[in-house]
């Protein structure tokens, strides 16, 4: 068995004096500043505290207020509709109690902003401050920057928001003459302070100043105490390409290509919260939506916005995404299509005409509410019009109304009645809030419609989603060919009927280099109105199929015109040993530009062994060694199977699965596919063999995911000849 310590040797590092720490170490006894620091820490710490109960103790007010106004209305207010003048005059009391309902409803809505702003804040009430010069001769302004705004009983600002236009000062690299944006005035200052803290509730732990660009240093010195699980350091220290990022102007698609470990995904979740604060008021989370590679990293990012003061976005994988839009029972199955099997679809609906047998009943509970005749005859009306979501969109409304005519006409039958009274008493409860006993024909149909809307809920959802048309029978007369794809059927279906979701206003993709051609497509049509950002890796491209980053770019030039890019070349995440190796793997010139932050670690462990037994025994040495350690390792893996098999030779390990949630400590077996976009403190790469990772550009990707998952400590083991791809 050989053992060789691999050294960096080409991935710089930044190092350098850190400006001017004052740790928690006895130095505060000494430092007037780090005093003076703390004493202003604990008086906002207190005043937060008096802000969240005077927030609480106004909530119970307005809830009192708010019901006894509610009581006295109620007594007050007399319905009277027997003249015209009564009628207005009951009108007139009813909008008076809805506008003071509102108002308390108003009241209790700015009160609870204010107690969620504080609970964030009350975690750490601030990061940064910032001294600004507005006027010359004038005294500097101190401003303290957090993750939420918030103001006193006064409306002196305790805390700026880190979105706010002012805070920009803080993230921009230049000390002196500056300015920044505001209400669409430029604002000219002189920043003469910029200041870092590392702050636990209120207590200030350190701080550091800097007048040039502090952004690696500070982040250096903030991630010394190791992986942060929602990588709240971040928050604090963003480097100057992130903020490119963060703060780049609204534009259709933006394209972010980032080393491992470059802090894409705290990007994705600061441009998210930033976009949600510049847009406050008027975005809605349920218009945002994150693309995410698999459960466990969409459960892994679940709490960071919270922790930047927002709600989270609507997170989804590409199979929840996919599978509520296909027909029951189909799988989302094979997602490699390129872009011209699709173009091809457009090409054959724009002269596509519908026959008879593209159309198909819809039936519920056994009954036939809609045949597919009527739906031939209410398509032969827009003949007129091509194949496509106008045409669809028309057919479906007055579809639409037929299956409602029909509905009503079966409420109207007594065999309908009969069959609503036979029910249990409990479930026409549940339906009518009473007994069925209908005083008129009138209310006995309005409460059969109810009653048919419910047992026939099916059939409604189904003509929402135009299921009259039979898509597969289409594809057959259209394309020539059965068997589509689940990205094939799916798009055909939104070429025909413009399925979609144009309320969707943002849709950030996480590790786009996974997804094909086809699913990029799908998605662009889908959220046929939102602004995309793009942010993977080209280098992390581990599946068979995927876009090439020109590809995807090319995609969305099609779909949505100008691609902006940026890049993230500075590794936050791992070791300069560590990053030093795995930029050994990025194609010529690449490696060139990659830079680490990190502090120095012991160098990657390389342990080649000449048979099954001794490497059995390296792998059971390097878990022990690793759970001695501490923290949280992960053993990567090629494939789940591998996983499983692997798992039955150590012992105290866990499998780590889609459904399962990443723990703080302890030994995972990860299969590669679940550890991408993840972090662990060590990583065992059990067979770094050339049969594992042979010299090929997919293996180079695949060896090049593997090891940049490791923060601070690399093992890799080799069951025979070691990989040429390191040499």
């Amino acid at each position: 068995m050989s053992r060789e310590g691999q050294q960096s040797a080409g991935a710089p590092s930044v190092g350098g004096d850190l400006g001017r720490p004052s740790a928690a170490t006895g130095q505060e006894a000494t430092d007037p500043v780090f005093a003076a620091e703390q004493a202003h820490l604990s008086e906002t710490y207190d005043k937060l505290e008096k802000i969240g109960r005077d927030a609480i103790a106004a909530m119970e007010a307005v809830a009192r207020d708010a019901a006894e106004d509610k009581k006295s209305m109620a007594e007050e207010l007399a319905v009277n509709f027997a003249t015209w003048d009564d009628i207005l005059e009951t009108h007139a009391d009813i909008v008076a109690m809805n506008n003071i309902i509102e108002a308390h409803d108003m009241a209790n809505s700015v009160q609870a902003e204010r107690l969620r702003a504080v609970e964030v804040l009350l975690r750490e009430p601030y990061f940064a401050k910032i001294a600004l010069q507005f006027k010359e001769g004038h005294p500097a302004k101190e401003l303290y920057i957090g993750s939420a705004g918030i103001s006193d009983e006064n409306y002196r600002r305790l805390v700026v928001d880190w979105r706010s236009p002012v805070a920009e000062v803080y993230y921009n690299q230049t000390m002196g003459p500056t300015s920044y944006v505001a209400d669409g005035r430029t604002i000219h200052v002189d920043l003469q302070l910029r200041r870092q803290f590392e702050i636990e509730e209120d207590r200030l732990i350190t701080y550091f100043d800097s007048d040039v660009a502090i952004e690696d240093k500070l982040l250096l010195a903030s991630l010394s105490r190791g992986r942060s699980a929602h990588m709240q350091a971040i928050t604090a220290t963003i480097q100057r390409e992130q903020n490119a990022v963060v703060r780049h102007e609204d534009v259709p698609v933006l394209q972010v290509a980032g080393i491992a470990g470059s802090g894409k995904t705290s990007v994705l979740m600061q441009r998210i919260a930033y976009l949600f604060y510049q847009h406050r008021g008027a975005l809605d989370p349920t218009q945002v939506f994150l693309i995410s590679p698999n459960p466990v990293f969409g459960r892994y990012i679940d709490r960071v916005l919270p922790d930047l003061g927002e709600r989270n976005p609507e997170i989804l994988t590409w199979e929840e995404f996919l599978a509520p839009l296909l027909p029951a029972g189909r799988g989302v199955g094979e997602s490699d299509v390129s872009l011209e099997r699709l173009r091809a679809i457009d090409a054959a609906v724009a002269s596509f005409e519908f026959a008879r047998s593209d159309f198909r009943d819809i039936t519920s509970a056994g009954v036939r509410l809609l045949g597919g005749d009527a739906v031939e005859k209410v398509s032969a009306k827009f003949a007129n019009l091509p194949a496509g979501p106008h045409r669809a969109t028309l057919m479906a409304e007055e579809l639409s109304a037929r299956l409602t005519a029909r509905l009503k006409s079966l409420a109207a039958l007594e065999d309908t009645h009969d069959e609503i009274a036979s029910l249990p008493v409990d479930e026409q409860l549940r339906l009518f809030g009473e007994v069925f006993d209908p005083q008129s024909d009138e209310e006995a149909r309005t409460l059969a419609l109810v009653y048919l809307e419910e047992k026939h809920a099916d059939a409604l959802r189904a003509m929402d989603a135009m299921e009259w048309l039979d898509i597969d029978r289409v594809a057959v007369r259209l394309l020539g060919r059965e068997g589509l794809t689940s990205v094939e059927w799916v798009y055909l279906k939104m070429a025909l009927t413009g399925l979609g979701n144009p309320e969707a206003r943002y849709v950030m993709i996480d590790e786009a280099q996974d997804y094909s051609q086809g699913q990029l497509a799908v998605l662009a049509r889908y959220f046929r109105r939102a602004h995309f950002l793009l942010l993977g890796d080209p280098n992390q491209a581990i599946f068979e199929g995927t876009a090439t980053w020109d590809e995807m770019r090319a995609v969305f030039e099609e779909m949505r015109g100008e691609v902006s890019q940026c890049r993230l070349m500075t590794s936050y995440r791992s070791t300069p040993a560590i990053t030093d190796l795995f930029a050994r793997l990025l194609p010529e010139g690449e490696a060139m530009e990659v830079a680490s932050v990190q502090r120095e670690a012991p160098a990657p462990e390389i342990v080649v062994c000449e048979n099954a037994d001794e490497w059995k025994a390296a792998l059971v040495e390097a878990v022990r060694v690793a759970c001695d350690a501490g923290g949280l390792t992960a053993v990567i893996v090629p494939w789940k199977n591998d996983a499983k098999r692997l798992a039955k030779t150590l012992d105290g390990v866990t499998v780590l699965g889609e459904g399962d949630s990443l723990p703080e400590t302890g030994i995972v077996v990860v299969p590669l596919k679940l550890a991408k976009g993840l972090e662990f403190d060590r990583v065992i790469i059990p067979d770094a063999s050339a049969r594992t990772f042979p010299n090929s550009d997919i293996a180079r990707r695949r060896l090049y995911t593997t090891i940049s998952r490791a923060t601070r400590h690399l093992t890799l083991l080799s069951n025979g000849d070691l990989m040429e791809l390191l040499g």
